[in-house]
């Protein structure tokens, strides 16, 4: 079949549309034109390596056969991310785009087998190492010398770090400690590049001396030979099996019978143990919070890329597909002239900008706390933690929830694999449990926020991201004019103190009836998640509007008024999703809640002249985005039927199945 190649002319009329220069919006997006530059040229880098290139599409590989190609081309990827430092022509940017950004996932499209090496084992020892220790290792791990993982999850235990059952046990004698693993649960279960790949490995266990236990510790452990890669005596190691996605990060187990490692192994920069076993405490058990917060803060950029993906698809699909006939006679017309479809695609569209400009925000946080703890400043370190943690479990659940939503929208074509929604959405998923399974991570930020309340109480001074909770009276009993943003912003900051207050309310009042703390926190705790969400959805929307109001001060008028109303619109999505508080908390009347959708409604007519002016800033390019309904050009039907034909099953007339089982069974004559 010969396809012309041209660009499909719905598409072009969109763009005719836009108001706005969409590399405008790239380029404010990227940070400069310097770094828009920097961008291209390093995916173009990486793109023009035939070596990176797919003969078989990935989903017709076997789980074996993924693995070994993730583990090619990460060799690959790696050795040109090197060669870029060397050249000067790149900064540690080009390693963030590769481990957890659009580049990485586009060439590595089912995980990398060595994200944790960059993501969780390097960072642990530059967090948890003393100097002396990071001599040892840094240099080996950064030139990829060996090759390391981050073990802390056990098939018993995940997010309660307290409950790990491997056991190192400190022998004076040897001046060495013995790691074992006393049940089956608590073999290491999930680490990433664990399986085959990684050949050392940070191991987090119970630290016993002198028949103590001291609680939970990080060592340094080899796992495998650095010549032949066969696991060493006492180490029981491989793969857990297949997932929901992810499946080329080689996620493993890891066993112990009585491996000893030298003293020097356990990372000490917080707690120790001397040559005789004497355990030295740590200041402050918190110092070793931080490799964690790095990933959950990264993580909220991360969900704002796989959204952009997912957003860009399912717009550019949607200006192409045309189906049914609502006036008799005339054409059909695009599925994005449906207010339904518009409305499953564009709040999704504003959720990436939210998510991208919080996850800006919390790293400015996170960089200024982890300053502050190296001079030994603890005072900030909770208000992080407990943000970190609720916005982690908000952005990757309405990411799942906006893929899938995306996905839906394109119909039966949204299922097939080469649309690349089901890997995007394997991706997203995967991060509502790792790092933090979200109840739990909410859970933490609710044990903050029970924290505070007696000081809203008591009147007493409380650190910037709670500071509305001192509003909770002048804010009760107010009328709320929910047809701007900053009313919107009032009526959800008494929502959340009110759902706080509430909470703590519902704890003190069992505690009164003579229940333990701990049983009181379990009966409340659905109000509990439900406060901590309320909080963190109040912080997203007030960081948006924030952010447009002081940021886009210099872009054209016609981008100004777009993020406006992307803001606009992220604000009132989350207030419809909120209606019910809304009505019991702020008394919002019948009137007030028709205003809010009619104004929702306003805004997706308004946006839609220039959501492909949107997606197109976003500047994905097509191997980036791996899919057959949303490439540039909106050749969708000749690019399904491309991939149609890589099916192996259509390599040939006649699979050999039909002589060995169809055909006999059609001439049984049953």
């Amino acid at each position: 079949m010969s396809i012309k190649k041209t660009v499909n002319q719905d598409l072009l009329r969109e763009r005719q549309r836009c108001t706005f220069d969409p590399e405008e919006l790239t380029i404010f997006l990227d940070g400069g034109i310097e770094k828009t530059e920097e961008r291209r040229s390093r995916e173009n880098y990486f793109f023009s390596d035939p070596e990176l290139e797919d003969s078989v599409p990935n989903e017709y590989l076997s789980h074996k056969e993924k693995y070994e190609e993730a583990i090619r081309k990460t060799c690959i990827i790696f050795r040109k991310v090197q060669e870029l430092q060397n050249s000067g022509k790149a900064g540690m940017d080009s390693y963030r785009s590769v481990l957890g950004g659009l580049l990485g996932s586009s060439m590595l499209k089912d995980g990398n087998p060595l994200a944790l090496h960059y993501v969780m084992f390097i960072p642990t020892i530059m967090g948890q190492g003393t100097i002396e220790q990071q001599t040892e290792w840094m240099q080996k791990a950064w030139t990829c010398s060996i090759i390391g993982t981050y073990a802390q999850t056990e098939l018993g235990h995940g997010t309660f770090i307290r409950g790990l059952e491997t056991i190192a046990t400190y022998d004076p004698k040897t001046q060495e400690f013995i790691l074992n693993s006393p049940t089956l649960t608590s073999y290491k279960w999930w680490p990433g590049g664990l399986a085959h790949t990684a050949n050392y490995a940070v191991v987090v266990a119970q630290l016993h001396t002198k028949g103590k236990n001291e609680g939970i510790h990080p060592f340094i452990v080899q796992l495998r030979d650095e010549e032949t890669h066969m696991p060493l005596p006492g180490i029981k190691i491989g793969e857990i099996g297949t997932k929901l996605g992810m499946n080329g990060t080689n996620n493993g187990y890891l066993g112990f019978e009585s491996v000893r490692i030298p003293r020097k192994n356990m990372l000490m920069k917080n707690n120790q143990v001397l040559e005789d076993g004497t355990f030295v405490k740590a200041p402050n058990s918190k110092l070793t919070y931080g490799t964690m917060m790095f990933v959950r803060v990264v993580l909220v950029n991360d969900m704002a890329n796989y959204l952009s993906k997912a957003v860009t698809i399912a717009t550019r699909y949607a200006v192409i597909r045309r189906q049914s006939q609502p006036k008799p006679g005339e054409p059909e017309p695009q599925i994005l002239d449906y207010v339904t479809q518009q409305y499953k695609i564009f709040p999704y569209l504003s959720y990436v900008f939210a998510f991208r400009f919080c996850a800006a925000w919390l790293w400015d946080m996170y960089n200024n706390v982890s300053n502050d703890l190296e001079k030994g400043d603890l005072d900030s370190l909770p208000e992080l933690h407990s943000i970190a943690c609720c916005l982690k479990a908000v952005s990757t659940a309405d990411s799942a929830e906006g893929v899938e939503k995306c996905r839906l929208s394109c119909g039966g074509h949204g299922y097939m694999t080469s649309s690349n929604f089901p890997q995007t959405y394997g991706m997203v998923t995967a991060a509502c449990t790792y790092e933090g399974e979200n109840t739990v991570l909410l859970l933490q930020t609710a044990r903050y926020l029970m924290k505070v309340w007696p000081r809203v109480i008591a009147k007493q001074s409380l650190t910037p991201a709670v500071s509305y909770l001192h509003e909770v009276n002048q804010l009760r009993g107010s009328y709320f004019f929910i047809n701007t943003v900053p009313g919107i912003i009032s009526a959800l900051k008494l929502v959340a103190a009110e759902k706080i207050r509430l909470s703590y309310e519902h704890i003190d009042k069992r505690l009164r009836q003579g229940m333990c703390y701990e049983d009181a926190w379990n009966d409340a705790s659905i109000q509990l998640v439900a406060a901590a969400e309320a909080h963190c959805r109040l912080i997203l929307v007030e960081k948006f509007y924030e952010t447009v109001k002081t940021t886009t001060k210099t872009l054209s008028q016609p981008l100004q008024l777009v993020f406006m109303q992307l803001c606009e619109l992220y604000a009132v999505h989350t207030a419809t999703k909120m209606l019910g508080d809304l009505i019991r908390f702020a008394s919002l009347n019948g009137e007030a809640v028709d205003s809010l959708q009619e104004w929702l409604e306003k805004l997706l007519k308004e946006l839609r002249p220039n959501v492909v002016g949107i997606v197109d800033g976003f500047d994905l390019s097509d191997r980036i985005l791996n899919s057959t309904l949303g490439s540039y050009d909106g050749r969708v039907y000749e690019r399904l039927f491309e991939e149609a034909a890589k099916s192996p099953l259509n390599q040939e007339p006649v699979n050999k199945s039909f002589h060995l089982y169809l055909k006999p069974f059609l001439k049984s004559n049953l």
